[in-house]
């Protein structure tokens, strides 16, 4: 009776921790703005594959703290204040001059899942007038980038960059999620390039994940391993 205690708790828990991994924080917002015009940025958790967005009052462990931030063309880091919503918290901004804007997110669960720590991270850009947005931008440990992503178009290549503290990633696993429902994994060369054809206008949310395995300690509780999970939203108009 014990041993099928134990592997039902185990069937449990496993079932727990892929549902975590399955979901993820993304940021939608226009992919292009205008000066002195108010810019809406909004943040959601859940499965945009499936157009599931989870309630605010539902969000895994205390990721509904999280911090964003937006960095203007002159490199100036400021963060947003949030107001909450039935699911998503909003933000505005006013682009005070043309260039690129990137408004990220980085948190760290408070809470482990077991014994690993889990750190989401999500980033979307903003261009305001013409001009193109440098990977550098975005000062999160593990991000997605799109060359031209203004440029964008339904069965045209897009090639997808992923940087882990900003060296190129490879090897690593792109998880590609279209407006419709359809969803594709790819994965990254030694450049960390990988590339696909959107096939539908709407909105795009791309993940790519990464796993330290050095152990450490986070609010007390050891961990033995670190799950990263960082999305890039965009449009193809």
């Amino acid at each position: 009776m014990k041993k099928l205690t134990f592997l039902a708790l185990t069937l449990v828990f496993s079932f727990v921790t892929t549902s975590i991994f399955a979901h993820a924080l993304w940021i939608e917002t226009a992919a292009s703005g205008k000066v002195g015009q108010k810019q809406s940025v909004k943040v959601f958790y859940g499965e945009y594959v499936a157009n599931e967005r989870d309630s605010v009052s539902k969000w895994y462990s205390d990721v509904k703290e999280f911090s964003l931030w937006v960095i203007g063309p002159d490199q100036k880091k400021t963060q947003l204040t949030l107001n909450p919503g039935t699911n998503h918290f909003e933000a505005v901004f006013t682009p005070d001059q043309n260039g690129a804007y990137t408004v990220l997110v980085s948190h760290e669960a408070r809470e482990l899942g077991g014994t690993t720590k889990y750190h989401f991270l999500s980033s979307a850009d903003v261009i305001v007038g013409k001009a193109s947005v440098a990977a550098t931008q975005n000062s999160n440990v593990l991000k997605l980038h799109v060359d031209g992503v203004l440029l964008a178009k339904p069965n045209k290549s897009l090639q997808l960059k992923a940087f882990l503290n900003d060296a190129a990633a490879k090897g690593k696993t792109i998880s590609v999620f279209s407006p419709n429902g359809w969803a594709k994994e790819l994965t990254t060369d030694d450049n960390g390039v990988a590339e696909f054809t959107p096939l539908w206008k709407g909105r795009y949310v791309v993940e790519v994940s990464d796993v330290d395995k050095n152990p450490g300690q986070h609010h007390g509780k050891d961990y033995k391993a670190t799950w990263k999970g960082a999305t890039y939203s965009f449009e193809i108009n």
